[in-house]
Parts: C-alpha cells; structure tokens; sequence
C-alpha cells in the first residue's frame, strides 16, 4: 500500500466528490465536441486557458494525471485548495481512459497559441513521468506510482499501454505530433521504452496448446500471465483490446520476424473466434429499463466477444460473482454499461488486407 495512501485519502475523496458533476461531463459527446472544436481555434479562448489551468492544477508532482477530468469546469477556491494539495500525492496518477496521454496533447496544442512556460515544463513533466512509469520488463502499470491489486498489472485495458506507446513512437520518429521540442536525450529514451514495449507484447502473447493467439487485458507484471482485473474481468484472450496491439504492431516499419509472427498469429486468431450470424439488440424490459439481448440475423455483421477462455476459447460473461456465464441472458445485473461484444477485430482484418500483401507476402492467413 503507498505510504501516503491513507494520509490523504480524506483529502482525495472530499475534492473528489466536490466536483463528480462536472468530471461526469466528460465523456458526453458536447464536451468531445466542444474540446476538439477548441483545439482548432486560431487564438486560445477563455475556455482554452481556463481548461490549462485545470489541467496544471490536476497534475500530480509525479508528472500524471488523474483520469475523468472535466478540463472546462470552473473550479471554486475550496476545489483549487485540495487540488494543491493532492499534487504532492502521486496517488490517482494514471494512464488509464486516456489520462495523462490527453492532457500532454492538449498543452502541445495550447502552448503553440499562448508560449507560458508552464505549459511546456507540465508537458515535460507528464512525458518523464510516462517513462519513468514503465517497469523494467517493458510495460506500463495502469497506475504509476502503484497502488495494491490489479493496477500494479501491465495494463492493455482500454488501451492503456498502446496510448502510451504510440507517445513514444512520435517522439522517437519526430513525427510532428507535439509542438514541443524534446531533447535527444528524451527521444532517445522514447525509442528505446517503445522497443521495449515491443518486447513485452510479443512476450506476453498467450500461447495456447502451442499456439500463438492474442492478449489478455491485462497481465501479471512479473509472471507475465493473463491476470485478473475486477470481479467479472477473469483471465482471458480479450476481443476487446488485442486488436490495438496488433494495429500498434502492424504500424512498425520494417518489423522483425517475430513482429510478423505475432501479427500473423493474432489475425488468424481472430478470424477463428469471430462470430457470425448474431446481432445484440436494446430493448425495454418490463421494468421499463433499457436491457440487451442476442438474436439471430444471418446478415449481421461478424462480432467478437470480449472474453474468451484461455484453453477454449469459448466465449464467457461474468457478474460480480466472477462465475463464468456462457449467454448474456445468464448475466441481468451488467448487461448493459459495459461492451461485452465488440466489432474491433473486424478493423484489423481490413488493415490487414493491406499490411499483408507488403510486409507478409506469400504468408496470408485469412485466405478464406
């Protein structure tokens, strides 16, 4: 447990809850909108400015950020008080749903209007932190410093890990992302995490019977093995977050062997588990709550599911209990408010029509 845990938990929780209302905003596709329109303005408005003071006070001395942030509400004195005060706490600093990765883009974009150092010194802060977070063995923990349980794991849930290795690779191939200029010391760095994030992927594939097949969501940073995240997220092959390792792997310029293996690998995978001839429909049930169910329809589009068994690959479903279901009808409490099919893989096999035939010819898996 981190030593300043219980400290400033009180402290954490009271500023919390004094602005849950306007971090709910976040996700809501006004405040999508409104953050990427703002961006594209010429000068920085006084939504711009009040977001990067935000944005500076939510940054923990560490050089992350905590996740959900509304970047444009306004903050009363009592909210920028306990803020202050948490920035000592590296607690909450996280690279999970998009933090950290986020606010590094938007005071790159921000800094080009308004040239406040302060911008560019939390923008250093946030790229050292992301570094520094990284284990040894290549990957990144969802939050650094670590807390107990699963978010010690290396972390390809929501895509976590490959957020934060694409920041490396812009960085390390100069590509133009950030306005901001790194030193060659920090570009040097940002190749040699992204590379060993290459490796940490090809080892972390799960091998089944022999066979390469795809990632868990998250696996334990020292056996490297599917782990276990919450209740109802047991160790699996996940539909849901392979298909950005292999879009992330597929975007390497002249890869290795291996690299090409562990693409192939993952596609065939993917094209074996996919599911055909099922859609999922919302409905309202007699409680007059909105509620999922799967029916046939042979013209659906292929979907996958977000969890398959590891030796089986059968796809499973899980409440709190964590006892595997085999149908989403077997699971009332969480049909709905979480993705338990997803159509993402359906976006590596088209890319892979493409990949293929350039960096893999001759060596096509998905003939059929």
């Amino acid at each position: 447990m981190n030593k300043y845990y219980f400290l400033f938990l009180f402290s954490f929780i009271f500023c919390q809850s004094s602005i849950i209302t306007a971090q709910k905003k976040l996700n809501s596709p006004e405040i999508k909108e409104a953050v990427s329109s703002k961006y594209n303005e010429q000068n920085a408005s006084e939504e711009d400015l009040r977001a990067a003071e935000n944005i500076l006070l939510y940054q923990r001395n560490v050089g992350g950020w905590p996740k959900h942030i509304d970047w444009y509400a306004t903050l009363t004195n009592i909210q920028k008080e306990e803020l202050l005060k948490l920035q000592s706490v590296g607690f909450g600093a996280t690279i999970d749903n998009d933090a950290t990765v986020k606010e590094l883009d938007f005071l790159s974009k921000i800094y080009v209007k308004v040239q406040d150092v302060r911008y560019k010194k939390a923008f250093l802060k946030g790229i050292d932190y992301l570094l520094e977070a990284q284990y040894e063995n290549g990957g990144w923990p969802q939050y650094y410093p670590e807390r107990e349980g699963y978010s010690t794991h290396i972390t390809y849930n929501d895509n976590a890990m490959v957020r934060v290795m694409n920041v490396m690779k812009d960085i390390a191939e100069k590509s133009g992302r950030f306005s901001i200029k790194l030193d060659d010391a920090t570009v040097i760095k940002a190749k040699a995490a992204f590379e060993n994030g290459v490796e940490i992927i090809l080892k972390t594939q799960y091998k089944q019977n022999g066979v390469l097949t795809t990632w868990c969501a998250q696996h334990d940073e020292k056996t490297l093995l599917p782990a276990k995240a919450r209740s109802y997220e047991l160790p699996s092959l996940s539909g849901g977050e392979s298909p950005g390792i292999v879009i992330l792997l597929m975007g390497i310029d002249n890869p290795s062997p291996e690299i090409v293996n562990a693409i192939q690998s993952a596609v065939a995978w993917f094209n074996k588990v996919k599911i055909n001839g099922i859609r999922m429909e919302e409905f309202t049930n007699k409680d007059g709550l909105k509620d999922r169910k799967i029916v046939a329809d042979k013209n659906a589009p292929a979907m996958w599911a977000r969890f398959y068994g590891l030796e089986d690959n059968r796809p499973f479903f899980c409440e709190r209990d964590g006892i595997k279901k085999y149908t989403l009808a077997e699971i009332p409490k969480r049909r709905m408010g979480y993705n338990w099919y997803t159509k993402g893989p359906q976006k590596v096999l088209d890319a892979y029509n493409k990949w293929q035939p350039k960096l893999a010819p001759g060596k096509n898996v998905i003939m059929n």
